[in-house]
């Protein structure tokens, strides 16, 4: 007989599936019911010192994964990881934060609980300015579809997403009803795409000497390969942000260093590569040349 599935469990089952094989945090009374099933679970848990440390540790994890994770307890916990999350938001990166908060039942006859900042909505609230979907799973009838909105946003925009889990939900069993399946591909603009490919054939095609500047956003969605293909079709000389600085190898032909902007002395310019330009001199970047 099948396991009788769960918020919590649901939740531990499609991080898995997604490709989360670790998960980084600090235990807390607010997320113990969580560990208990990560304790049994596929997905092994990684300690750090700090809740922050977890952040950013789940942060370098996506970066290299695809998909990170973070658990932590509620406030004391999840405020701590606010540096980290707004990190990965700003760089692109895919993290999902996990944490508990108060059961819905102990609220009703216990307005002040410990740990709890303002109300019982404050950290979702705070979550929300920096993450692409920031939920609460308080409805075992609308949990899994709001998780898998999470889910999809996460993948389609590289970007941290909120998790909340009251600890009373926890164990509280789903609905037996088909369960959506979240995916990246969303229905594009077909319009606004060939408007968007003719308006850079333009540049390049208007160009004298045209160079590409790219950044870490190739490595967040997995398209370090068209990149190559696309520059040696056209040996195109490429520079990438300082934040893109690994999405093409260094000593690539036609790579050409890093772009700094202000930081440069000279901010419209970078070193050329020996193989491309023998002579080192500076390649403009401003589009005129």
């Amino acid at each position: 007989m099948a396991a009788t599935r769960t918020i919590g469990s649901a939740l531990i089952e499609r991080l898995h599936e997604l490709g989360v094989r670790h998960i980084f945090g600090i235990p807390g009374d607010y997320v113990l019911g969580l560990y208990k099933l990560i304790e049994h679970s596929p997905i092994q848990h990684i300690g750090t010192t700090r809740e922050d440390a977890a952040g950013y540790a789940a942060d370098a994890y996506a970066r290299i994964n695809g998909i990170g994770a973070a658990c932590v307890t509620y406030c004391v916990g999840g405020l701590n990881m606010v540096n980290a999350i707004a990190c990965a938001y700003a760089e692109r990166s895919p993290v999902v934060l996990l944490t508990g908060s108060p059961g819905l039942s102990e609220r009703i006859h216990n307005p002040y609980l410990h740990h709890m900042v303002r109300d019982f909505s404050t950290q979702k609230e705070v979550f929300e300015k920096m993450t692409v979907a920031s939920v609460v799973l308080d409805d075992p009838h609308t949990a899994e579809r709001d998780m898998e909105r999470a889910f999809a946003a996460l993948l389609r925009y590289k970007r941290p997403i909120y998790l909340e889990v009251p600890r009373d939900l926890v164990h509280v069993p789903l609905p037996a009803a088909t369960r959506p399946v979240c995916t990246e591909e969303e229905p594009g603009n077909p319009a606004a795409l060939a408007e968007a490919v003719t308006e850079v054939q333009t540049m390049l095609e208007s160009a004298k000497r045209p160079v590409l500047l790219v950044g870490a956003e190739l490595g967040r969605f997995g398209l370090e390969d068209q990149l190559l293909k696309l520059i040696e079709r056209l040996h195109i000389p490429v520079a990438s942000t300082l934040l893109g600085k690994s999405v093409i190898r260094e000593d690539h032909p036609l790579y050409v260093g890093v772009y700094g902007g202000l930081i440069y002395r000279d901010a419209r310019r970078v070193w050329a590569n020996d193989a491309l330009y023998r002579e080192k001199q500076l390649v403009e970047l401003s589009g005129r040349d």
